[in-house]
């Protein structure tokens, strides 16, 4: 046996794995999201949402790159030895020294995963580095794996069964370690087997301590355990044989555990799925129809028609032509008749918003007398030119009339509605601007879902 390795706070520290950035921005992207939004949306909903992103990071400080496998056994079923064996270290503490294991030990790859051995309450001293070994996994293979060896699920000791109880929701892979005797034992079928039908995915049986079987009796004793996983709902469990002692099988028990590192950890399928259910309830309380809008075209018309803009260039077209004397002075429309108008933007700008979305727009417009005096004010700046002398009119053909009184006319129109479009332009780009941002919280809501495709590790 080789010298027993220091534990994991003694080893060189070796770097970090890249940092989950996709989860960590989204997360980030959903708090900025919920700030810029705060006073717009119900406070239950904020609230509900700031501790859901305080869970989410929480998780990820844990480290959702790192994969979880526990090996868990009842007692003599050779999974510390199986343990020791997979990971190329002596440390896993066996029958000859103890007889049961009374505390997790952990093995782990790429980085010291601290914080999570924490959360999982790993003594420090019971904390290794799989590239401290000698032998075992080719370097590199097992990166982002942690691999605990549990204390035994039958243990005498009630402390050791709630820890097993305790640590198996918390692992993407639980590999069940049994041997030839104690395979069909009651508490292990009765108390978890049947329990987890659900996690066949993330479970692995393997049949160890093979060396004290012949190929018959390996071959019957697979056939029953497969039998017994049908009864209990797990028939697509995988079976795996291995020798602890010989070191048979234990390749293929470090290539399962490869294949589960490269799978979404539990950890980060959580933290996605959380996040996913924040920008859910948000893109639920913002709305998800289109924005409203505002033809600016038309609004423009209807405030020159309360103005009386078209009295003003027929006046103009009139005066022109010879027939009458020009009217410049915009008349000071009835405010009840800007506020009627005021309204019809709200309506149309708020369409489908929630209640503090529509006040915010509202709010954003100015007051019915503002737009008023903003828009005659606009209108009295326009240039209006003098009508010809009457002798020089009279000295002018009928045809001459008539085209330069349409020219006018026209012209004072475009002019007018130009100015009024503006008008209407200024008046509403607060409100936009709340419609903007609220497009904006939409998108960020809706977009960067985590799918089950984009799930994977």
């Amino acid at each position: 046996m080789t010298d027993t390795p220091a534990a994991i706070e003694h080893a060189p520290p070796a770097p970090d794995p890249i940092a989950p950035e996709p989860e960590q921005a989204r997360r980030d992207e959903l708090a900025a999201l919920v700030a810029a939004t705060a006073n717009r949306l119900p406070a239950p909903v904020v609230a509900d949402a700031r501790r859901s992103l305080d869970t989410v990071g929480a998780r990820i400080d844990l480290g959702v790159a790192h994969t979880v496998v526990a090996l868990v056994g009842g007692t003599g079923s050779g999974k510390s030895s199986l343990f020791n064996a997979t990971t190329g270290l002596d440390v896993a503490d066996v029958g000859a020294r103890r007889p049961t294991t009374a505390f997790p030990t952990a093995c782990v790859w790429g980085s010291d995963a601290t914080a999570l051995l924490d959360h999982l309450e790993v003594p420090a001293d019971r904390r290794f580095r799989g590239e401290a070994a000698l032998t075992g996994p080719v370097p590199g293979t097992l990166d982002g794996i942690v691999l605990l060896d549990v204390p035994d699920h039958d243990s005498v000791a009630e402390g050791h069964r709630m820890q097993v109880d305790r640590l198996v929701p918390l692992v993407d892979l639980l590999v069940w370690v049994l041997d030839p005797q104690k395979y069909a034992d009651h508490r292990l079928h009765g108390e978890y087997l049947r329990g987890l039908a659900g996690r066949q995915d993330a479970m692995l049986v393997v049949l160890n301590q093979t060396d004290t079987l012949t190929s018959d009796g390996l071959g019957k004793l697979r056939l029953d355990v497969a039998r017994l996983l049908v009864s209990e709902g797990l028939g697509d469990v995988e079976i795996l044989t291995t020798s602890a002692r010989t070191g048979a099988g234990v390749e293929d028990l470090r290539e399962a555990l490869q294949r589960t590192g490269a799978r979404s950890s539990r950890n980060r399928s959580a933290v996605r799925a959380q996040l996913d259910a924040v920008a859910t309830r948000l893109s639920d309380e913002l709305g998800t129809t289109p924005l409203p809008a505002l033809d600016v075209a038309e609004a423009a018309r209807r405030l020159g028609d309360i103005l009386g803009v078209e009295a003003v260039a027929d006046s103009l077209a009139a005066a022109r032509r010879g027939a009458g004397v020009s009217v410049t002075t915009i008349r000071e429309p009835a405010l009840t008749r800007v506020e009627a108008i005021r309204g019809e933007w709200i309506g149309r700008l708020t369409t489908g918003l929630s209640t503090p979305w529509r006040a915010a727009v509202e709010d954003a417009l100015p007051a019915a007398a503002v737009l008023s005096d903003t828009a005659t004010s606009a209108l009295r700046q326009i240039p209006v030119p003098l009508a010809p002398a009457p002798g020089l009119l009279r000295r002018l053909r009928r045809a001459t009339l008539e085209r330069e009184g349409t020219e006018a006319h026209d012209a004072y129109l475009a002019a007018a509605h130009g100015a009024l479009e503006q008008t209407v332009t200024t008046a509403v780009a607060a409100a936009r601007d709340e419609l903007a941002r609220l497009g904006s919280a939409r998108t960020t809501a809706s977009s960067g879902r985590f799918s089950p495709a984009s799930a994977r590790a």
